[in-house]
């Protein structure tokens, strides 16, 4: 990997293409590109978020993710290639089914708010919804495994459930919306 990494400003994209794993050569704006960028940003973000106070399985759990991302990344750059496996999906399933089980019902839908970890999660959870869609987009043009569209949707209903058990760290709550029907019940 280091002689891959030598010389980061190639200037072969100043034409608005870049290079794909598999050498081909593709415009920035294809639905492929876009897929990609969007899980870099998301795995960017989760970045962010691990520089919160977080309980030590969380963090766990959120750099194993990184990881897959990256394989992710890297099976969207290689057209037909597979680098994300499904037990990888299996793994959200089960930390979502953990994480969720200690936590209260909702009653009502909650804001993206709370604490500042708990905040970050959320921009996690949309920034995972975007690139899901990117990867349906993609998808719905050329042919790519079940995994990475899979992975994208578990992983943005773990951000809301970790968002939800961040908040609750040190004895908060989930910011409630103030719907209608709750203050009229009010």
């Amino acid at each position: 990997m280091g002689n891959r990494l030598s010389q980061i400003a190639t200037r072969t994209g100043d034409d608005g293409t870049t290079g794909l794993g598999d050498n081909q050569r593709v415009s920035k704006n294809s639905l492929r590109v876009h897929a990609m960028g969007e899980v870099d940003e998301l795995n960017s973000h989760i970045g962010v978020l691990l520089c919160e106070d977080m309980p030590a399985d969380v963090r766990t759990l959120l750099v194993e993710i990184q990881h897959q991302l990256f394989n992710l990344g890297g099976e969207l750059s290689i057209p037909g290639f597979e680098l994300l496996k499904p037990e990888a999906v299996l793994a959200l399933d089960e930390a979502l089914g953990r994480h969720n089980a200690q936590l209260p019902r909702l009653q009502e839908f909650i804001l993206p708010a709370g604490s500042r970890a708990a905040a970050l999660a959320h921009v996690c959870r949309t920034v995972a919804r975007r690139a899901e869609r990117a990867v349906v987009a993609l998808g719905n043009e050329e042919a790519i495994k079940d995994a990475p569209r899979q992975y994208l949707n578990r992983l943005s209903d773990l951000m809301f459930v970790l968002a939800r058990v961040l908040n609750r760290m040190h004895g908060g709550d989930d910011v409630y919306w103030k719907s209608e029907r709750l203050q009229q019940q009010g």
